[in-house]
């Protein structure tokens, strides 16, 4: 099968940047790649690419800075693959836009799973309200209903709790802060308390989880935030 989505990669280091090429050419996406933030938003501007790939520590400028311009006119996915691995700056990338973030070093099955699921969120229009229902494994999400079902029994979860679960899944596969989730259920006035969200998300867990020690349904991305399953 062959896509016909074009990605720009930018990558300054030539290596890492001629394997994530090689890896997306022979799965069948066009790629355009730049070597550094100028060169990158000409790119952007220019040719308008379905999706960019982006390292932040570009000679020329950090790459935050070219997430929070493509964000200030467009909802192209951007997925950052850095060496930075503090949660701040995961917090950041992710907080300003940034669709996904994969750390250096990382496998080409990852990437191409992460560069599809961004592909498919933005062609959705994930943010138009959701109607119908998203499963994976035996959890089962009823939008129409405002239900959580789990084997097909009904998890009777709180308003709060079925708010966030349905927000996980409409995102599938992608990591959302805990700020995002907080002034998505909950307004603006609670962003940075985190503790009412983990409270909520130990009452999901036990409704909803096998084993909520060892989730399979709702991931925790230590100090950044949560991601569904798939």
């Amino acid at each position: 099968m062959t896509n016909k989505c074009t990605v720009l990669v930018v990558e300054d280091d030539t290596g890492i940047g001629n394997y994530i090429q090689t890896i997306l050419t022979a799965n069948g996406y066009n790629v355009l790649r730049a070597q550094g933030g100028t060169e990158a938003e000409m790119l952007i501007t220019s040719h308008c690419p379905d999706l960019v790939i982006l390292d932040l520590g570009l000679p020329d400028m950090d790459g935050i800075e070219i997430i929070r311009s493509v964000r200030s006119w467009s909802r192209m996915p951007i997925i950052v693959v850095s060496a930075r691995t503090h949660e701040k700056d995961k917090v950041l990338a992710l907080d300003l836009g940034a669709d996904d973030y994969l750390v250096k070093p990382f496998g080409s099955a990852e990437m191409l799973a992460r560069v599809r699921t961004a592909l498919r969120h933005a062609a959705s229009g994930v943010d138009v309200p959701p109607t119908g229902s998203f499963t994976t494994g035996e959890l089962m999400v009823d939008y129409d209903k405002r239900h959580v079902y789990i084997a097909g029994e009904d998890a009777k979860l709180t308003q709060n709790e079925y708010k966030i679960v349905a927000l996980l899944s409409r995102y599938a596969g992608r990591v959302l802060t805990y700020d995002y989730i907080l002034k998505s259920i909950w307004g603006p006035n609670l962003s940075g308390d985190n503790q009412i969200l983990r409270v909520n998300m130990a009452n999901i867990r036990r409704k909803i989880e096998q084993n909520p020690a060892d989730p399979q349904y709702i991931f925790t991305e230590t100090g950044v935030g949560y991601r569904m399953a798939e």
